[in-house]
């Protein structure tokens, strides 16, 4: 069996153009940066780039200004950028460059956020002040940081019919005051999940098309503000997406697979400094007699409420 590859994709819709904002007025020209992106977001949340690319644009007062050099600073937090307990600082680098400079710090871990911030030169050797405070976030970079397993819906698979859109629930007990929380999801299929009742993110078709026998898209999400000290309940509706559903103009279906499956992981840490992982496992509940008997990419959903599942 081949070994899945899981990454984390970024839909961007972001396009970074090299160039100057011009203001409307004549000054001294002396350039501003604004809009710090990494990896082509501004603060982008569970990234797996091991070098990450930084870009930023200028704000200009005057049309004939240039930038002739920055300088890039880079720390775990915002007060050490401050204080100067710096992981990277570029010094002044003589360069017009302002996209996708790499980060030339000390070798990113999982799930390390780092902040940034850059200062630029213009032609006449003007320095500008230091831009607003931009960061991301790693997400699990390593095979082994997944501690959550694949689970499958219930009940046998008619691999030539749609399948019913599989439910599943899980429930964690948190023990303590939480600093941060965040949940890493994937499927075999598309998936829409929940926590303690409200949806998780804005993803549509999460995790989206991919080559599934290559690599498996995850997405990260901050559920920092959702959770609480005791229960929590964690909810996932699974369909076949192009995995199993039907792909194409011909009718095919199982295109890559003909069993959907969901992985899920909630990573919490505490006050305190604890850090607990939670994931799907056998323990998880699992239905394909929920209210969608079918919910296809192509054939569309059939949903009967008299089969809505009450919590």
């Amino acid at each position: 069996m081949s070994k899945i590859q899981i990454f984390k994709f970024w839909s961007v819709a972001i396009v970074l153009s090299c160039g100057i904002i011009h203001g409307t007025h004549a000054g001294n020209a002396v350039l501003n940066p604004v809009e710090l992106r990494t990896e082509y977001a501004s603060n982008p949340l569970g990234i797996d780039a091991a070098t990450p690319r930084l870009s930023w644009r200028s704000l200009a007062d005057s049309r004939d200004a240039q930038q002739s050099a920055y300088q890039i600073q880079a720390a775990s937090t915002t007060d050490g950028l401050a204080a100067g307990q710096l992981l990277w600082d570029s010094g002044q680098v003589n360069s017009d460059q302002s996209l996708f400079i790499p980060y030339q710090g000390p070798a990113l871990r999982s799930r390390d956020r780092i902040h940034w911030r850059v200062r630029l030169w213009d032609q006449h050797n003007n320095v500008s002040g230091w831009s607003d405070i931009g960061w991301w976030e790693m997400g699990l970079l390593n095979p082994e940081d997944w501690q959550a397993r694949w689970i499958k819906p219930a009940g046998p698979v008619d691999t030539a019919a749609q399948r019913p859109a599989a439910m599943f629930r899980g429930k964690v007990a948190l023990k303590g005051q939480v600093q941060s929380a965040r949940l890493y999801a994937t499927a075999r299929g598309v998936y829409a999940l929940e926590l303690n009742g409200k949806p998780v993110g804005d993803q549509v078709l999460a995790p989206g098309w991919t080559s599934y026998s290559h690599r498996i898209q995850y997405q990260t999400y901050d559920v920092t503000s959702a959770v609480a000290a005791g229960d929590n309940v964690i909810g996932a509706q699974l369909a076949d997406g192009w995995y199993r559903g039907h792909l194409g103009w011909d009718g095919k279906r199982n295109s890559y697979g003909d069993e959907t499956a969901l992985r899920v992981q909630l990573h919490i840490t505490y006050t305190d400094g604890r850090e607990q992982v939670f994931g799907t496992d056998e323990s998880w509940k699992a239905t394909t007699d929920g209210p969608y008997r079918m919910a296809d990419l192509y054939d569309g959903e059939i949903y009967d409420s008299r089969r809505a599942i009450n919590g």
